[in-house]
C-alpha cells in the first residue's frame, strides 16, 4: 500500500520547532518588524530543517499568490530578451519575490491571453519584453487589461517599449531607441557613406519605428535624401542578413557602400554572406549593429554597433513596479529612458578608404 503523501509543512510547525509564534516567524521571513539575532537564528534554522522555504516557494505557485513576477518574452532563443529577462529574475530575487517566464512566441494574441491568465492567477507585476505592435485592436486591449490589472493591485511593466496610450497605469522603462539609432546612422554618415541600407524590422513594431525614425533623421540632417528603397524589411535573424546580401550580389552589384543592421544576428549574417563571397568588412562594405549582444565581439571582424543596458532595463523595470507607492523611489516616476551608446570596433571604415590606405 503506498505511503500516504507528505503533509505540507506550515508556518506553525516552524513556530513549533523554533520555540516562537508565528507572527514572530512571519517577521522574520517578511523582514517587516525586528527580531533579535538569538531568534533570526532559531527561526531560520527551523526554516532549513523543516524545508519551509521550498514549501513557500511551491505556494508562491498558487492561485493567491501576490509576490510573484510573471516575465512575458516573444522567444526565450532570443538573447537580447534573455539578458533582460535576467535582469528582472535578478531584482525579484532581492525583492524575495518568485520569477515565472513565459514565451508568446511573437504572437500578440497569446501574450493577451498570457496577461489574462497571469491576471487571474493575482500575479503582482506582469513584465512585458520587447517591441509591441502599435495596431488599434492590440493596443485598445493591452491598455484595458492595464487598467484591470491596476484596478485588482497588480501592475503591467512595459520593459524595452512605449505605453500604447497615454496615461495608462502602467510602468514603462524604454531605452532611448531612436538616439541609437541616430547616433549609429550618423557615425556612418561622418565616415563618409551616403548610400546606406537599412535591414530588418517590420514597420508598426515600436522597435523598428523607433529605429528607422533616428536612421532617416540623421539622414536629412546629414543633407542625404532617404531612399526608401535601401529599406529592406525582414525577421531579426541571421538569416535575413545573408539572404539579403545573397540577393544583391545575385543580381550584380551592392546597393550600398554601408550597411545599418536592425540588429547584431542580422550584422552577424550580413558580414558571414559578404565573406562567402569574397569581399572585405570593412573595407567593401561597412556594416554596423544594434544590441551589443556577445557575439558582436565574435564576428570578424568585430561589429560596431549600438549598446544596450540589458539588464539594467529589467532590474529598473523591477524596482518600480514594485515600490511605485514607496516615497523613496517615486521620484524616478513611473516612466524611465535609459541611455545607449555607439562601441566602435572593426566594422565599419570610412568610404573609400581600404586597410593599409
Amino acid at each position: 500500500m503506498p505511503a500516504a503523501p507528505r503533509r505540507a509543512t506550515t508556518i506553525r510547525d516552524v513556530a513549533a520547532r523554533a520555540g516562537v509564534s508565528p507572527a514572530t516567524v512571519s517577521r522574520v521571513l517578511t523582514g517587516n518588524r525586528p527580531v533579535s539575532p538569538a531568534i533570526h537564528t532559531r527561526v531560520q534554522k527551523a526554516i532549513k530543517e523543516l524545508d519551509y522555504v521550498v514549501n513557500a516557494q511551491a505556494r508562491a505557485l498558487s492561485a493567491t499568490n501576490t509576490r510573484t513576477v510573471a516575465i512575458l518574452i516573444p522567444d526565450v532563443a532570443f538573447r537580447f530578451h534573455g539578458q533582460v529577462a535576467h535582469g528582472i529574475e535578478q531584482q525579484a530575487i532581492a525583492e524575495g519575490r518568485l520569477s515565472l517566464i513565459c514565451s508568446t512566441l511573437g504572437d500578440a494574441q497569446r501574450e493577451v491571453a498570457l496577461i489574462e491568465m497571469l491576471r487571474q492567477r493575482s500575479t503582482e507585476a506582469v513584465v512585458l519584453i520587447g517591441g509591441a505592435d502599435t495596431g488599434k485592436e492590440y493596443v485598445a486591449r493591452i491598455s484595458k487589461l492595464a487598467k484591470a490589472l491596476d484596478a485588482e493591485g497588480s501592475r503591467l511593466v512595459l520593459c524595452g517599449r512605449p505605453a500604447p496610450e497615454p496615461d495608462l497605469p502602467v510602468t514603462v522603462v524604454e531605452y532611448d531607441n531612436e538616439g541609437g539609432a541616430y547616433a549609429a546612422a550618423g557615425h556612418l554618415l561622418s565616415a563618409g557613406h551616403r548610400k546606406i541600407a537599412f535591414i530588418g524590422g517590420a514597420p508598426g513594431n515600436t522597435t523598428f519605428d523607433a529605429r528607422h525614425a533616428g536612421y532617416v533623421r540623421a539622414l536629412a540632417d546629414h543633407g542625404v535624401e532617404p531612399d526608401p528603397s535601401l529599406t529592406f524589411h525582414g525577421p531579426a535573424a541571421r538569416g535575413f542578413g545573408v539572404g539579403t546580401v545573397r540577393s544583391w550580389l545575385a543580381s550584380g552589384k551592392l546597393p550600398c557602400s554601408a550597411v545599418f543592421c536592425f540588429d547584431d544576428l542580422i550584422a552577424a549574417g550580413v558580414i558571414a554572406a559578404a565573406r562567402e563571397a569574397g569581399l572585405k568588412v570593412p573595407d567593401d562594405l561597412s556594416v554596423l549593429g544594434y544590441d551589443d549582444e556577445p557575439l558582436a565581439i565574435d564576428t570578424y571582424p568585430a561589429l560596431t554597433t549600438v549598446h544596450v543596458p540589458h539588464e539594467e532595463l529589467g532590474r529598473t523595470a523591477v524596482r518600480l513596479a514594485l515600490h511605485r507607492d514607496d516615497p523613496m523611489h517615486q521620484s524616478m516616476g513611473q516612466s524611465v529612458v535609459l541611455g545607449t551608446h555607439l562601441v566602435l570596433r572593426q566594422s565599419v571604415r570610412p568610404y573609400g578608404r581600404r586597410s593599409g590606405a
